[in-house]
């Protein structure tokens, strides 16, 4: 396995080969981001403490929905966890969306969330760096997110990785 590459912040990141879909990306002695390979009974703990913070009008993703994400080849599931061990407690997580489309391969970021108790600790970041290295080893042109207004922390950390906002509009049709 190739050694760990600096991503434009200078973080290191882990070199993976993204057919075992497992990576691990260092944020501290303690913090680490790897891809979720299996659901877990703790994993949809995880994510029914972590969801509620994110969004009050969606449910947790239920173990079914869980598996049909980490199954699918377009979808990584993020997380970061307080350890090396991935079945250490979970402080973030992240979801990268990877697809072909006629004018080439893009990316979206959905569902970032970080713990209220783990905020302030870089994990929004790793997290963040590590979809962005990700999507560049699976060929993406760019990558896309969009983020509340009121989201100010998210915003501020968006726009110093290098995302810039597009002069766009974005619609979503309910169905």
């Amino acid at each position: 396995m190739p050694g760990p590459a600096a991503n434009k912040t200078g973080s290191v990141i882990s070199e993976c080969s993204t057919a075992t879909r497992v990576a691990f990306h260092p944020v501290s002695e303690t913090v680490t981001v790897h891809v979720a390979t299996e659901p877990t009974p703790s994993l949809v703990e995880a994510f029914a403490r972590l969801i509620p913070q994110l969004s009050r009008s969606s449910p947790p993703p239920r173990i079914d929905e869980l598996a049909e994400m980490i199954g699918s080849p377009a979808v990584d599931v993020l997380l970061a966890v307080d350890g090396d061990d991935p079945s250490d407690a979970v402080l973030g997580a992240l979801t990268l969306v990877v697809f072909r489309i006629p004018t080439g391969v893009r990316a979206w970021i959905e569902d970032v969330v970080v713990d209220d108790a783990a905020r302030g600790r870089g994990v929004g970041e790793a997290l963040n760096q590590f979809a962005l290295d990700l999507a560049r080893r699976k060929g993406a042109k760019t990558v896309d997110l969009t983020s509340r207004p009121s989201r100010e922390a998210a915003n501020r950390l968006y726009q110093r990785i290098g995302f810039v906002a597009r002069d766009t509009n974005v619609y979503r049709y309910d169905l």
